[in-house]
């Protein structure tokens, strides 16, 4: 019996793994790819290289295709990045889809695009923005991306493309962005797989172990997290786990730090791999990121899915969080809410934070065993 050829994808994205400094948008491409691969054959082009280096992955072929984990990856050094050769792989490839994992790249948004746009291709392109066209996004290197919308609206490459949105708040993004015709998809991103059980950390009360994960960005508003445990007066120990993006940025939280008094002690963990992650956020308490907007929210979920409840702002996919003992979604309007969900998980003992290690996790298990992820992603590609 001849066997059913699979339908091919074709994966446009900056970073993949081995990199980790981009965060969440690597952790989506290849939760995508691990997912998918099953059901296509799965195409992932990208650079040999991860976010901010100059050196290439070591033990990592380049500039040719090799299979990994069941996925074909081209890592391509930046003199392989030509028009030239994106014209080649498409028709080395010939995808039945074109799947891109990003919003203002040259080499991984618009080359492609404009393989479509020129009539080159006739494959199907589906574009994850990945929260990138919100607005608290688009206030950053504003006059570039301004310049990117304009061209790519005046050419109508909009309407040649499926954007996917993760949530309903994207959806709105994206609309707003390019008109409400636009075609757009929601499906959420595919979380990490689970552990079926969490270790359980000690709470004693008048103590608080906390642990940020994020980019070291404005948008991720370390400088206002480290505000608010300024005014905290119990014994405190907070790590912060981050690639620094903004010199600048890390300059201020630097200086608030120094400010700090005793009581508060502070650990920076610079370039942490995704696979130390969760074991780094079991070993505290809490986890707290009042962002300024996620799409998903990689990090919030890994949280979650070892059991620590999570303080993060309302800008976020996870809502009505205390209403199943998983965490705080708060306003960044009322930083004095903050403080006190701090203060109140300090006076918490042991039994009592260990209902809302359940809570945290339950969340996670049910967004899991709930979700109908995988049949929502293959109807978005057929």
């Amino acid at each position: 019996m001849e066997l059913i050829k699979k339908k091919k994808i074709l994966v446009f994205t900056d970073w993949y793994k081995p990199g980790f400094k981009a965060g969440g948008p690597i952790r989506s491409c290849v939760n995508f790819s691990d997912n998918m691969n099953r059901d296509y054959d799965v195409f992932v082009f990208t650079t040999d290289r991860d976010l901010g280096e100059t050196q290439p992955y070591i033990n990592v072929e380049r500039d040719k295709w090799i299979s990994r984990e069941g996925i074909t990856i081209l890592y391509a050094s930046p003199s392989f990045l030509t028009w030239k050769n994106t014209r080649k792989i498409f028709n080395e490839i010939k995808p039945d889809y074109v799947y891109i994992n990003s919003m203002y790249s040259r080499y991984f948004t618009i080359y492609p695009l404009l393989i479509k746009w020129l009539g080159l291709t006739d494959t199907n392109v589906i574009l994850a923005p990945r929260g990138m066209l919100k607005k608290t996004a688009l206030q950053f290197k504003a006059t570039r991306k301004k310049i990117f919308l304009f061209l790519f609206k005046v050419l109508c490459i909009h309407k040649q493309v499926v954007f996917h949105a993760t949530d309903s708040t994207e959806i709105v993004d994206i609309k707003a962005t390019f008109g409400s015709n636009t075609k757009c998809s929601r499906v959420s991103n595919f979380p990490p797989l689970q552990q079926a059980a969490f270790n359980y950390i000690e709470k004693q009360k008048g103590s608080l172990k906390i642990i940020f994960v994020g980019r070291i960005h404005p948008i991720k508003n370390l400088t206002l997290l480290l505000g608010y445990l300024k005014n905290l007066h119990i014994e405190v120990l907070f790590t912060i786990v981050g690639t620094i993006e903004d010199e600048t940025y890390w300059n201020k939280c630097q200086q608030l730090i120094k400010s700090f008094p005793e009581n508060i002690q502070v650990i920076f963990k610079k370039d942490i791999p995704n696979t130390a992650i969760e074991t780094l956020i079991a070993d505290h308490h809490i986890f707290a990121l009042p962002t300024e907007g996620e799409n998903f929210g990689h990090a919030i979920f890994e949280a979650l899915s070892v059991g620590r409840p999570v303080l993060i702002s309302d800008q976020t996919p996870w809502k009505n969080l205390s209403k199943v003992n998983a965490g705080w979604d708060l306003p960044l309007s009322a930083p004095g809410a903050f403080v006190d969900v701090l203060n109140n998980v300090a006076e918490m003992d042991d039994e009592a934070f260990k209902i809302w290690c359940r809570g945290a996790w339950q969340l996670a298990n049910d967004y899991i065993t709930k979700s109908d992820l995988k049949n929502q992603y293959l109807k978005l590609f057929s």
